[in-house]
């Protein structure tokens, strides 16, 4: 159609987008749904009116019947029911049906009556001795199911009564049978009597109570009980309701009992277990539960809902005292009966281990009692996500804590291995019995030292167990075959990928290292107790690869330690880590002690504990915080080798240096030259000690690490010449170092060995012996700061406290062999110790004076006997190494700690600091010297002088070689590392120009500062000797020139 040109025609078009008839569609469905839904909710509104109309209705005319058949039945048996006779139990009769239909347990009249009946029910039931009889008649069979439903409702009935009345019959509840007169009494007895296990219909009651929650209401009749359960006085002869719980307690199933499975939450394990102190209130119950097949089967029962058991448990009582806690009790409680049992399963042990380890680590309160051991892994986080947890009730904690004896964990451990050999292992490894025990005992026992304070169990577990052998048999046979076998079935906090020797090892190793602290050196080295040092190579093997792959190939970034929360809420993956963190510490801290006993005498190569992958790059990333590597270094140094460590520490000491150096440089700019002149000292040569003590005891810290130089005063008060530029320094710390550990001072005293430790009379000699311990202790630190050897041989155990290590017997022979040896002869003597008269007291003997010290509170009348002489032999130890001088050593620390930090200190064993303290006579290595010297003046390598010279120091002797040292470096030790880390490097210098008489005739002359010697240009070796030998031994300060 073509345009017409009428406008009129134009087509409309709405920019609103859409259509009006299509938001006109929208409404009109919207409203229509609307309508709809109203119609419907009123539809349903009058539904429901009608359903509670006619509920009401119902329940009036019910009320009805029953208040009518409750008249009709006081009209007829009386208003209690007095009127009864037998027959009314019968199954003609319908009283029981009439009564139990209108009975309401919230009115008293009829609780009354339900009391009465119960009365002449055990009444007639005692006059005729037939219970079944009574219900049924004649015949039973013909009248059973009548029987047993009636019966069914009258046990229920009588539950319901107590648990709606309580409150007011709390005290009847805890009664004996013989107080009958109570309310209470009567309707528990005839619980008891209705289901003894010998009836035939007792099943199928038990059946409906399980059906009807009745353990729920007896839970809540108990706890009720149990309000005052402290103050109260319990019968001698067990209370009703405690007979109740014993025939309920007995329908397992098993013969006579023909019950079938029930829903387990609803059962006796989950409601009556878990009532907090059940075996307080009532001891028979315990007994019966313990040593019948009972404790195995419900056990067993809860070991099967592992890891759901939690589910399957009531709500807590409180925060203080949850249900997780009170099972947990009660079931170790009563453990250690069932394991003494003769006929004691394995598989019962296996269960109980499981349910322990299971409840220990599910709730966060039981994580509480072991606070000192767990600050080793745990640390505070003050995240948002923080996770509070609630103290468990301090009665709660004991019960646990006590049931957790050592009884118990022989009990349980030797169950588990009871049918394992320790000694011969098949060729394909560990069987499925073997694999299941190591699990089930190392998932227990890891939770258990997370728990509980380690000194209880550690002993037990070390010397009367099986452990140690049973468990290093295991791991040898999984190393040996390249083949680990995965733990982690039963237990909840692991998961499949673990590991297989990550529990074993969490286990193993704390053990094993509190034997190693009570083994003496023959039981270790002759006896191979408890293991043959051949096994103790291979676990060194083991340790040391197993540290290398937690700390670096297998590193994990969290840091942050997992707390102690539900399994629920933490991954397993947490939990894993938090197991590997602590087995990277008790695998380190065993290692170490190993290597320890191998310095003490020596039974495996020391490059045996290096790990294989510490290279340049290594030593470099461990010298950077919050690294790999330097996490290795802190937590297992003895993986690096020493000289790697040694290198890591003399870089840590010269950023340390350059540090202060930069402040000193800083403090001078803004202030005067008074920073320099303070830390010049000026000493008498003949009061070397006394001067050093007054002027270095005033500086602070910092001034301590910085630079301090020295002048001399010889015996005629003229300051020696030479400019201290380092070599009249190291000159002053070897002089004074001598003069102050030397035993004459009576500051040290020497072992027998000839080594140093702090006189424990010290205090009669010096009045302020402990600020000259403090000062020796920062002299030392000096030396070891400014890379100073210096001649001072230690005694082991005084070096264990700069590591704040605490001393044990074994450590005692290098402080008095002999009396290392006579304890030791008690500890095996066969005879009767107590005719030795020996008793809980040591003797001091410092200069003249003997005074008695008491080991143990009343030691004085204590005496040693065959049982206690392990402790009085420890008792002795630890007072020669640790009490004796625990005030020196701590006071000497301090002022070691002001210089040397203690993360460097820890990177050395204690035959390590001696090396870098003092060096060894290997740093005397001519032939090292020789590499490493430059020349100057006209001399080189092979000038006939320097032939000469060289053949001179090689024929010194090792006395005149540390002189000669002394005299060119100030130092009678070389660097620790060898002479190529001398800094500068030696230097001979032509002295005297040509080899003319006057010439030849000086004496070698040198600067220590600078590691100078200016040898004259001799002509012969014996002239060389002669000046070289004069000139080391002329001692005549810095004034020889």
């Amino acid at each position: 159609m073509f345009f017409s040109g009428d406008p009129s025609t134009r087509k409309r078009i709405d920019l609103g987008g859409r259509s009006s008839k299509e938001r006109d569609r929208k409404n009109l469905l919207e409203q229509t749904r609307l309508e709809r839904n109203r119609r419907m909710w009123l539809r349903q509104q009058n539904s429901a009116a009608i359903k509670i109309q006619k509920c009401y209705r119902g329940r009036k005319v019910v009320r009805n019947e029953q208040s009518k058949l409750r008249e009709k039945c006081h009209k007829i048996y009386g208003k209690y029911c007095q009127n009864l006779d037998r027959s009314a139990f019968g199954p003609d009769s319908d009283f029981l049906r009439q009564f139990l239909f209108f009975f309401n347990a919230e009115n008293n009249d009829d609780v009354l009556a339900l009391v009465n009946i119960c009365r002449l029910l055990q009444q007639f039931v005692q006059q005729s001795g037939d219970v079944v009889g009574l219900f049924s008649g004649l015949d039973y069979s013909s009248t059973c199911p009548l029987v047993n439903y009636r019966v069914k409702q009258l046990v229920y009935t009588c539950i319901r009564a107590l648990h709606q009345n309580r409150n007011q019959l709390k005290d009847q509840f805890l009664l004996a049978p013989e107080e009958s007169s109570v309310t209470a009494i009567p309707l528990l007895e005839v619980l008891v009597l209705l289901i003894d296990i010998k009836l035939p219909w007792s099943c199928k009651i038990v059946g409906h109570m399980f059906q009807n929650n009745a353990f729920r209401l007896l839970r809540e009749i108990i706890l009720t009980a149990k309000d005052d359960v402290d103050n109260r006085i319990y019968p001698a002869k067990g209370s009703s309701l405690e007979r109740v719980l014993t025939v309920v307690m007995c329908h397992i199933g098993q013969k006579p009992c023909i019950c079938s499975y029930f829903d387990l939450r609803y059962g006796f394990s989950s409601q009556i277990l878990t009532i907090p102190f059940l075996w307080d209130a009532f001891p028979d119950l315990r007994q019966v539960y313990a040593t019948q097949d009972l404790n195995q089967h419900y056990v067993h029962q809860m070991a099967t809902l592992v890891p759901d058991l939690i589910n399957f448990l009531p709500k807590d009582i409180s925060d203080e005292i949850p249900t997780y806690a009170c099972l947990l009790g009660n079931i170790l409680e009563t453990a250690g009966i069932a394991l003494s049992q003769p006929d004691c399963s394995f598989d019962m042990a296996m269960d109980l281990a499981a349910i322990a380890t299971f409840l220990l680590e599910s709730h966060p309160s039981l994580k509480l009692l072991n606070k000192k051991e767990n600050s080793v892994t745990r640390e505070d986080d003050t995240g948002d996500d923080e996770v509070m947890e609630v103290a468990l009730d301090r009665k709660l904690e004991q019960q646990i804590c006590n049931a957790i004896d050592t009884r118990f964990l022989l009990q349980l451990t030797n169950m588990l291995f009871r049918d394992i050999s320790s000694v011969n292992g098949s060729d394909y490894g560990p069987d499925d019995r073997e694999v299941a025990a190591v699990g089930a005992i190392c998932g227990f026992l890891y939770v258990i030292f997370n728990t509980l304070p380690l000194e209880r169990i550690m002993t037990v577990l070390a010397y009367r167990t099986e452990l140690v052998p049973m468990l290093w048999k295991f791991m040898k046979q999984c190393h040996e075959n390249k083949q680990w076998l995965s733990l982690s079935e039963r237990l909840s906090y692991l998961s499949g990928d673990a590991p297989g020797w990550l529990l074993p090892l969490a286990v193993f190793c704390p053990v094993y290292k509190h034997m190693l602290m009570i083994v003496d050196n023959e039981e270790f080295y002759e006896q191979g107790k408890p293991l043959s040092l051949e096994d103790i190579r291979s676990l060194i093997i083991l340790l040391k690869q197993v540290l290398w792959q937690l700390l670096w190939v297998n590193h994990t970034s969290s840091a942050t330690p997992v707390k102690s929360v539900p399994v629920t809420t933490v991954s397993k993956r947490q939990s894993i880590e938090a197991i590997q963190q602590r087995v990277s510490i008790v695998v380190s801290e065993l290692l170490s002690q190993l290597q320890d006993w191998n310095n003490r005498r020596q039974f495996t190569s020391p490059t045996d504990f290096h790990a294989d992958g510490v290279n340049d790059s290594f030593i470099s990333q461990a010298l950077m915080e919050k690294t790999r590597a330097n996490e290795v270094l802190k937590q297992a140094a003895l993986l690096i080798p020493f000289t790697s460590r040694v290198k890591i520490f003399t870089s840590q000491l010269a950023d340390l240096f350059f540090h202060q150096s930069q402040l000193a440089d800083v403090r001078q700019q803004h202030g005067s030259q008074a920073l320099f002149t303070r830390n010049r000292f000026r000493i008498r040569r003949d009061h070397i000690l006394e001067d050093a003590y007054n002027q270095m005891s005033q500086l602070s810290e910092d001034d301590l690490q910085g630079l301090i130089r020295v002048s001399f005063v010889n015996e005629f008060g003229v300051e020696e010449a030479g400019i201290d530029g380092g070599g009249i320094f190291k000159d002053f710390m070897e002089n004074i170092t001598r003069a102050a550990f030397d035993v004459q001072y009576g500051l040290f005293k020497e072992t027998a060995d000839h080594q140093l430790y702090p006189n424990p009379g010290s205090g009669m000699i010096h009045e302020q012996h402990l600020q000259f311990f403090h000062f020796l202790g920062t002299l030392l630190a000096k030396a070891m700061f400014e890379g100073i050897l210096v001649d001072l041989p230690f005694a082991t155990f005084f070096l264990s406290k700069l590591k704040l290590k605490h001393n044990y017997l074994n450590d005692l022979p290098s402080l008095d062999p002999e009396l290392y040896r006579h304890l030791i002869f008690l500890k095996h003597y066969k005879g009767n110790i107590s005719e030795l008269e020996l008793y809980f007291v040591i003797v001091n003997n410092e200069y003249g004076e003997q005074t008695e010290e008491e080991l143990l509170p009343g030691g004085t009348n204590k005496r040693v006997t065959n049982e206690n002489v392990i402790t009085f032999i420890h008792l002795v130890a630890n007072h020669r190494l640790n009490s004796q001088i625990r005030q020196q050593s701590s006071h000497f620390l301090r002022g070691f700690q002001q210089l040397i930090q203690k993360d460097w200190i820890d990177m050395f064993n204690e035959q390590e600091l001696q090396l870098l303290i003092s060096g060894s006579l290997d740093s005397l290595d001519v032939d090292d010297l020789r590499l490493h010297t430059n020349y100057a003046g006209g001399y080189h390598s092979e000038h006939y002088v320097i032939e000469m010279f060289w053949e001179v120091l090689k024929g010194f002797s090792t006395e005149n070689k540390k002189k000669f040292l002394k005299f060119v470096t100030g130092c009678s030790r070389g660097p620790l590392l060898g002479f190529r880390y001398l800094e500068p490097l030696f230097c001979i210098q032509r002295a005297g120009g040509n080899a003319i008489d006057e010439a030849l005739d000086r004496l070698p002359t040198s600067a220590t500062c600078m590691n100078l010697l200016k040898l004259p240009p001799y002509t012969s070796k014996e002239q060389m000797e002669t000046k070289l030998l004069y000139a080391i031994n002329a001692e005549a300060g810095f004034d020889l020139s």
